[in-house]
Parts: structure tokens; sequence; C-alpha cells
């Protein structure tokens, strides 16, 4: 059951790279992201205000929002600190590059956790597996050969650092969540709420440094409808992730690797609506990173 959720959530994250592209194209980055979690935060209040009011009506609905310890809400705190210079990265490198050229290398996440996962949670690998990942890797430096074509430099585009950067920190976080979820216990929703409210209060002080002070950049800023369905979407990916996660059974490994399959909408859907170059190309590599997840959805 919790691989049919990993690919429901990979189903909606890939609809929210999609409109994440679409909402940071020639916008300023911090305000989006703002928006993006608000608008998620916003999605999930109801709950907690019921959830105060009537606790029994929202356990029967399952979307209780515990009350939690200052000790919990510490880790998630954690959580929060690196989601959000995560998504900083990843948002200010989406901006400069082509989606195609994102999500690839983005799909080397489930590496990062595969490693963390026999080191941390000791999940042992097979042989398919092995393969599988060292397939995606692969196909991802053919990602690289190809964005030389489009004016990219890998060795010294920084964006091209950027996106690795928020790869790794979202692969911990990914590694992060079993611990949330399996060890401290909690539900879905009670994290997905105080993990939003805690990364509002992290990016209105990067805000109030970065973006309010700066006339200019608030000129800038364009409001789109994307905007609001990027938090909507994420939440949605997320709540079944977590619901993954809470199965004893799930593998963070596999569970990592099977979000992956989201690329499929990005490259293929986002490349005709953006209008990307080599998109041809790039079928090569996607192909090469199906694969990959197949082994290690067989094995």
């Amino acid at each position: 059951m919790w691989m049919y959720l990993g690919l429901l959530a990979a189903l909606f994250l890939g609809l929210h790279n999609l409109c994440k592209k679409h909402a940071v194209q020639g916008n300023e980055v911090f305000p989006v992201l703002l928006g993006t979690i608000a608008s998620g935060f916003l999605l999930l209040l109801p709950f907690s205000i019921t959830s105060f009011y009537f606790p029994e009506y929202t356990k029967k609905i399952g979307f209780y929002i515990a009350t939690i310890s200052w000790k919990i809400h510490g880790f998630i705190f954690i959580k929060s600190l690196i989601m959000t210079t995560s998504w900083v990265l990843a948002y200010q490198a989406l901006k400069h590059l082509p989606i195609t050229i994102v999500t690839p290398i983005r799909s080397a996440g489930p590496f990062f956790t595969f490693i963390g996962a026999i080191f941390i949670y000791q999940e042992q690998p097979n042989f398919l597996q092995w393969i599988g990942f060292f397939l995606i890797i692969f196909s991802v430096l053919l990602y690289s050969r190809i964005g030389k074509k489009e004016g990219i430099n890998f060795k010294k585009n920084k964006w091209i650092f950027a996106i690795i950067g928020a790869t790794f920190l979202g692969a911990s976080s990914g590694l992060y969540d079993k611990f949330l979820i399996q060890n401290l216990h909690l539900n879905p929703q009670t994290l997905q709420f105080w993990f939003c409210w805690y990364t509002i209060l992290i990016l209105l002080v990067i805000l109030s440094i970065t973006w309010f002070p700066n006339i200019e950049k608030r000129k800038e800023f364009k409001w789109r409808w994307t905007i609001p369905a990027v938090g909507i979407l994420l939440q949605t990916a997320d709540y079944f992730y977590f619901k993954a996660l809470q199965d004893p059974d799930a593998l963070i490994m596999l569970l990592s690797a099977i979000k992956r399959s989201q690329i499929l909408i990005a490259v293929v859907i986002g490349g005709l609506i953006f209008k990307e170059k080599n998109k041809r190309k790039k079928l090569v590599p996607l192909f090469g990173i199906m694969i990959g997840v197949f082994l290690i959805l067989y094995s």
C-alpha cells in the first residue's frame, strides 16, 4: 500500500513542479516561496481549528492535528530550517535554468537518501537496487552534456551547484522525515501544519532583510495563480508521502526513488509547455532514470 501512496505523491509533485516553474519564471523568488508555503498553511489551518474545538470529529475523519511538546516543536523547526534552505536554492536555480535540466538533477536525490538509509537505518539494498541507483546517477551526468548545448556549463554555472545543494538537503530532509514519522510517531497533518508555520517564520525573517526594505524588488514581484497552486499541490503530495512513511514496512530508499517518477510529468509535459530545447535528446537519459526507478521497484 505504501508504494501506491508514493506514486500518488509523485503525481502531485510532478504537477507541483510545473506550477512552480511558472510561478518563479521572471519573478522574485522569496515572496513566491512565502506565498506557496502560506497557501499550504491556510489549507491546513481549518483542520487545526477544528482539532481544537472538535477533536473527536477530526480524529474520525483522519485529519486531527495533535498537541505536541516543545521538544517535538524543536525537531520540526530543524526540518523547517533544512527545507527552507533547500527550497531557496532550488527556486533560485529553477528561475535561471530550464525545468528539463533542474528536474533530472533533483532526481539524484534518491541516491543520497539511499546512502543515508544504509548507514542510518540499516536498510539493506540488493544487487538490482545498486544498479538502479547508479543508472540514475549516470543518466543525470548525460543531462549535463545536453545542458552545455543550452549554454549551461555544469562546472562553472553557480545555479547548477545551487540545485545540487538543494538536492542533498532535500534528501537529508527525507531521511529526517522517517525519524519524525516512525520514531516520534507524528501524524502527517500535524507535521505538515507546524512545518509550514515555522517555515513561514523563517521566510519572514529572510524577507525582512532582503525584500521588504527594497522598493524595486517589491515592484518586480508578480502575483500568479500558480503560487497558491504550488502550495496546495505540495501539501497534497506530502500528505500521501507521510502516510506512506507511517507504514513500518516502508523503505525510505525505495519511497524516495518512487517519488522521482514525477520526472515524467516535468520533462515531457513541462518541456512542451515551456518550449524548452533538446526535448528529444533529453528523453534518452529520462528513460535511463525511469529504468533505474523500475529496477528498484522490481527488486
